[in-house]
């Protein structure tokens, strides 16, 4: 299974997501890919996410998490409960820090409906909170000098010792994702029967 999990206010039409879409059905036609719209809160987030992974017999071998942003918070926690493989995109770091501030209603970038971030959602995402990767050959950091609205440093602290593609300038989005798509597809299937 191959999850993408999307960003803040984002969802599954985002330009990252369709891309790699493609690319799956075109490149893994047998991996079942997975993009579920996510709530607002976090603790649902995971939950839908964790209710997806147990329907697979071994998640550690079967599962790669993909997130984008939060998304990529999201990807952590994931893939350090569940012993798995991440792709993680500009994601953030220390999510409590950092989404305080968005607390309120915001437009969803996809659609009318409203996006509802509450305070207790902060609590929330400091329960979710992991420890940096112990397996870095399991991960694959991409991150860009140029986000606007994380830093990179972090990021590449965290993952330091990872595989990592650090992209001089673009912005939080990857807008360019295209370029470094390939990059992705070659470390999603990993090594067969490798366990770190």
């Amino acid at each position: 299974m191959i999850l993408y999990l999307h960003g803040f206010r984002s969802s599954p039409q985002s330009a990252k997501a369709q891309l790699l879409a493609d690319a799956v059905a075109r490149q893994l036609p047998h991996a079942e890919w997975v993009c579920p719209q996510l709530p607002a809160s976090p603790a649902h987030a995971i939950e839908l996410c964790n209710n997806l992974v147990q329907k697979l017999s071994n998640p550690s071998e079967e599962l790669v998490v993909v997130g984008s942003s939060l998304g990529g918070y999201y990807a952590g926690h994931l893939a350090h409960a569940w012993q798995c493989r991440s792709v993680v995109l500009n994601p953030v770091i220390y999510a409590a820090r950092d989404l305080a501030t968005q607390v309120g209603t915001h437009p969803h970038y996809h659609s009318d409906a409203p996006f509802v971030f509450l305070p207790e959602h902060i609590n929330e995402l400091d329960r979710l909170a992991f420890p940096p990767p112990a397996y870095s050959n399991r991960h694959f950091l991409v991150a860009c000098t140029g986000d606007e609205v994380l830093n990179w440093v972090e990021m590449a602290r965290w993952y330091g010792g990872c595989r990592s593609r650090i992209i001089n300038g673009s912005d939080h989005g990857i807008s360019d994702f295209a370029r470094w798509l390939p990059e992705v597809m070659q470390f999603i299937p990993g090594e067969p029967g490798t366990k770190h």
